[in-house]
């Protein structure tokens, strides 16, 4: 397994991975899948030399991603956060991507000056949380039952970790 930064034609592979998530239910704040329009968008607000996007590869496939995105855009007194989002593919979970690729975006994150990141995730996504605590994210705060899934709901919790 190899890192590097996410290219243009990692997009599909990136859209299809987050969607297994939006269809795990918990793991995303979707509730259907997005398409192409929205991923392509989505990677114009990530430029390389601030908020990169890096991906996981098994020889030519892609494994997993993470993003560093901005938290709360044109807020100044905030520049020096990012927050931190991952999805790893179904068929290669338990092998350390994961892992590895916050390892990797908490250096890149340090590269470029940032200070803070943060995670915001759903309640039920132990996975995720499970691995934010290796790194040492702390929880940061929770907006009880504010996610609505089918007739569940979830809270939106908020974790953190300082550089």
């Amino acid at each position: 397994m190899y890192i590097d930064p996410a290219r243009e034609e990692d997009l599909p592979f990136i859209n299809e991975i987050y969607n297994q998530a939006v269809g795990e239910l918990f793991c995303t704040a979707h509730l259907e899948p997005v398409d192409m329009g929205y991923r392509r968008c989505w990677f114009g607000a990530h430029p390389r030399d601030r908020y990169p996007v890096f991906v996981a590869r098994e020889g030519p496939l892609v494994t997993g991603w993470i993003s560093l995105g901005s938290y709360r855009l044109g807020r100044q007194a905030l520049d020096h956060v990012a927050e931190v989002s991952y999805y790893v593919d179904a068929n290669y979970r338990n092998r350390g991507i994961g892992m590895a690729l916050m390892t990797h975006a908490t250096e890149a994150a340090r590269d470029r000056g940032l200070s803070v990141l943060v995670a915001i995730l759903l309640d039920r996504n132990q996975a995720s949380i499970g691995l934010l605590e290796k790194f040492g994210f702390q929880r940061w705060g929770t907006m009880p039952g504010i996610a609505r899934i089918g007739t569940e709901v979830a809270d939106h919790l908020y974790f953190g970790l300082k550089l």
